[in-house]
C-alpha cells in the first residue's frame, strides 16, 4: 500500500512482554483509514459468502458485540489489511518470534443504544490451540476514536503470565478474577487505553482485557487481526475458522487459510 512498515521501538517490545499489551500510536496513514472504514463498512453489510457472522442475528449478544470473522474471505479490499505486513511485522517485533502466520480477523462494531460491556476475558480459551501454546496475540485497530464512553479496551498488566484459565460467557459472565490464585494480580489495576482513530494495541491472547460500553449516538468500529508466532499446533476441536481446513490434531497451523506473513531473516 506504499506505506513503510511500523517501526516498534525498543521500549514498545519490553512493556508488551512484560504487560502484555502495548498502545501504538498512528499505525494507519489517513489514507489508510478512510480506505479501511469503507471496506470494512461493505464487508460487515455483506450477509453472504464466506465470513462468518456472530451477532447471534441481532439478540442478547449483538448488544455486547456486533462481530464478523474473516472479513477478507469475502471482501479483496479487506484482505490488504488483513494481511498487511506492517501489522505483521510488528507483531513479529513484539514477540520475538521466527514467523507470523495469519489466524483470523475480527470485524468489531460495539453498537450503540441498549450496549453492554465487552467482560473481562482471555482470547486464547476460544482457540483451537493446546494447552501449552503461547504467544498468539492480536492487534485492536481503532476506526473511529474510542474512549470510555463508547467501547475502548482496558487491560490487566501481567495478566498474560498467569497462563490460560478459561473461557467467559460473554452473555451471563463468570469473574474471570475469581479464577486467579494466591492474590497474583493485587497489586495490578487495570489500565484503560483510549485511542484515536488509525491507532491500535496489540495485546497477547493471554492477557485480561474488557471493553466498555457504548453509550453514544454511534457505532464503534474496530478490526481486529490475531496472529500465531510459528509452530502454534492445533487441538482438533471446531472452529468457525478451521472447517475445511483440513489440519491435523496436534500439527502446526499452515495452509491456505493460515498463510505465514512475515518471517525473520539472519
Amino acid at each position: 500500500m506504499g506505506t513503510p512498515a511500523a517501526q516498534i521501538t525498543d521500549e514498545q517490545v519490553s512493556f508488551y512482554r512484560e504487560n502484555g499489551f502495548v498502545k501504538v500510536e498512528n499505525m494507519l496513514t489517513g489514507e489508510e483509514l478512510e480506505q479501511l472504514r469503507e471496506y470494512l463498512e461493505e464487508a460487515m453489510q455483506e450477509d453472504s459468502g464466506r465470513s462468518v457472522k456472530t451477532d447471534k442475528n441481532g439478540g442478547a449478544y449483538f448488544r455486547v458485540l456486533n462481530q464478523k470473522v474473516n472479513t477478507w474471505r469475502d471482501h479483496g479490499g479487506m484482505g490488504k489489511f488483513s494481511f498487511h505486513e506492517k501489522f505483521a511485522k510488528a507483531a513479529l517485533d513484539l514477540t520475538g518470534s521466527n514467523e507470523i502466520r495469519f489466524f483470523h480477523d475480527h470485524g468489531l462494531w460495539k453498537m450503540p443504544g441498549d450496549s453492554k460491556p465487552t467482560p473481562w476475558h482471555q482470547d486464547t480459551p476460544y482457540w483451537p490451540v493446546n494447552e501449552a501454546e503461547r504467544g498468539m496475540l492480536s492487534i485492536w485497530i481503532a476506526l473511529d476514536d474510542v474512549n470510555e464512553q463508547n467501547g475502548c479496551m482496558a487491560f490487566v498488566p501481567k495478566s498474560h503470565k498467569l497462563g490460560k484459565l478459561t473461557g467467559i460467557n460473554f452473555l451471563e459472565p463468570q469473574n474471570i478474577f475469581d479464577y486467579v490464585e494466591g492474590g497474583q494480580l493485587d497489586d495490578q489495576k487495570p489500565v484503560v487505553v483510549p485511542l484515536k482513530a488509525g491507532s491500535c494495541t496489540f495485546h497477547n491472547g493471554l492477557t485480561f482485557h474488557y471493553a466498555h460500553a457504548n453509550v453514544t449516538d454511534r457505532p464503534r468500529r474496530a478490526l481486529a487481526i490475531i496472529y500465531m508466532p510459528d509452530g502454534i499446533t492445533y487441538n482438533g476441536n471446531g472452529h468457525i475458522v478451521t472447517e475445511g481446513s483440513n489440519l491435523k490434531k496436534d500439527q502446526p497451523f499452515k495452509g491456505p487459510l493460515f498463510p505465514l506473513l512475515v518471517k525473520r531473516h539472519a
